[in-house]
């Protein structure tokens, strides 16, 4: 692999039919908001589980190497996501008592790899997390969570 950063790693990853290579067309699917994007620059690279939600829920104080191991974690499909720029913005820093996906049908697999992501890291969740969480997983009766703990 060539040197670039993560987003654009990220970015080249996610390209349709070219994975790893540059694109000059095509287009992505932002699972929040089930959005066909064509242009690159209108996507983000999320933090499924946001930063500042990852230091609110360190079990013990990470290291700056942890965090930058979380932050640029290349090591799980679902740590970083590449999501429309809008939908990104609208979820902000927030957990899934304060926002969930406006595409409905991915509820299920939003939860589930919210709970994998945090279990990955070893992060808690506090109750009103844990109620929403609950609460979605009673309609996702098929769903299982899978996740390797980060190194």
């Amino acid at each position: 692999m060539t040197a670039c950063s993560t987003p654009a790693f990220l970015t080249r990853a996610a390209a349709p039919g070219r994975p790893g290579r540059d694109t000059t067309g095509g287009s992505w699917r932002s699972a929040y908001d089930n959005l066909a994007v064509t242009d690159a620059a209108r996507l983000d690279v999320d933090h499924f589980v946001p930063l500042a939600e990852v230091y609110d829920s360190e079990q013990t104080p990470w290291s700056a190497e942890r965090r930058e191991a979380y932050a640029n974690d290349q090591g799980s499909p679902d740590t970083l996501i590449a999501v429309s720029a809008a939908s990104n913005r609208s979820k902000s820093d927030k957990d899934p008592a304060e926002w969930m996906p406006t595409d409905g049908s991915c509820h299920c697999t939003y939860a589930a790899t919210w709970v994998a992501t945090k279990l990955r890291w070893d992060l808690a969740v506090d109750d009103a997390e844990r109620q929403a969480l609950l609460g979605t997983a009673e309609d996702c009766t098929g769903t299982t969570v899978v996740f390797e703990p980060a190194p």
